[in-house]
């Protein structure tokens, strides 16, 4: 029973430092702000989308390790998760159109 427990602690903290690792990454680039990722790229810039990328992977990475995804049948892990992608990339989709639609709009009333 202790070997369990001892395994389950383990992951446990392997889960805190991976998400640990990818929040801190965001942290950083969020203060740095680095001027080379400022270029655009599709729809937005470079650091938005990595923004966005890495919400994705904690965001998968916390249903696949505290909603145990990882031991439910393989069918049902890539609906919820295919699922999930498909309505994150069509509402990020949706924010960057509207978005740049805003921006054009009001871009000869407002100073940015």
């Amino acid at each position: 029973m202790a070997h369990a427990h001892e395994s389950n602690t383990k992951r446990i903290w392997i889960v805190f430092g991976l998400l640990s690792v990818v929040t801190i990454i965001e942290v950083a680039l969020g203060i740095i702000k680095p001027e080379a990722l400022h270029l655009h790229g599709p729809g937005t810039s470079w650091l938005n989308w990595i923004f966005i990328i890495l919400t994705l992977v904690k965001a998968y990475y916390i249903a696949w390790a505290f909603m145990h995804l990882e031991g439910e049948k393989k069918w049902f892990r890539r609906s919820i998760v295919w699922s999930a992608v498909f309505l994150i990339i069509y509402l990020v989709t949706l924010l960057l159109i509207e978005g740049n639609y805003l921006y054009e709009t009001l871009s000869p009333l407002v100073r940015w």
